[in-house]
């Protein structure tokens, strides 16, 4: 069953937001927010009908405002012309986001409009999961695509660093075996040597 959307509006940043959402974390989650606003009176459930027949119209997205403009919202707004200070609210903005006084909306409730505007924030918030899947999906795609050069580079080292074994363990092999033979011709040469020696000894005697 769809549930009933509220509207809410906050002050972050060089904008004024406006969200249709279920619930306050709902949007403070499409706000993107990493703290309570609501807690912190930066935020609050909007009560004027104009904003509220804005955002019901896009349940789900959310709408932007320059800080303290009192214009309409919008999916888009321009950055606001009038800062003071680095981006503090004129006066005049100061002013405007004093909190309202509750008082009941003078247009009728729209049980079919509510439910289709409900209906129509599902189907954002199911927008904006694909959004999110197709998102982690391209970068589980590319961390793979990573781990298998990785994994192509590694495996290209530890094929180098064998065959340098190999060719390092038969040169080994080989000085080895050179030593060996040169070992051998040290002892033939030193009895050759030695009997050559003696026969020249009897010769010059």
């Amino acid at each position: 069953m769809a549930r009933k959307l509220k509207t809410y509006q906050a002050s972050l940043g060089f904008f004024d937001l406006a969200i249709a959402a279920p619930s306050m974390k709902a949007a403070l989650e499409a706000w993107g927010a990493d703290s309570n606003l609501f807690h912190q009176g930066a935020a609050k459930e909007s009560e004027d009908p104009d904003i509220i027949a804005v955002a019901m119209k896009k349940p789900g997205v959310v709408l932007k405002r320059p800080v303290g403009s009192g214009g309409s919202f919008s999916e888009h707004a321009e950055l606001p012309t009038d800062l003071d200070g680095g981006g503090r609210p004129t006066k005049a903005a100061r002013k405007s986001k004093r909190p309202v006084s509750k008082e009941p909306s003078s247009r009728p409730v729209d049980k079919v409009a509510e439910r289709k505007a409900a209906l129509a924030y599902e189907r954002e918030e199911r927008r904006r999961a694909d959004e999110r899947a197709r998102e982690e999906a391209a970068r589980q795609k590319e961390r793979e695509r990573r781990q298998r050069a990785v994994d192509k580079a590694q495996a290209a080292l530890d094929r180098a660093e064998q065959e340098h074994a190999k060719w390092a363990g038969a040169i080994q092999a080989e000085v080895e075996a050179l030593a060996k033979r040169s070992q051998t011709e040290d002892a033939r040469w030193s009895k050759e040597k030695e009997r050559l020696e003696a026969a020249l000894q009897r010769a010059r005697s």
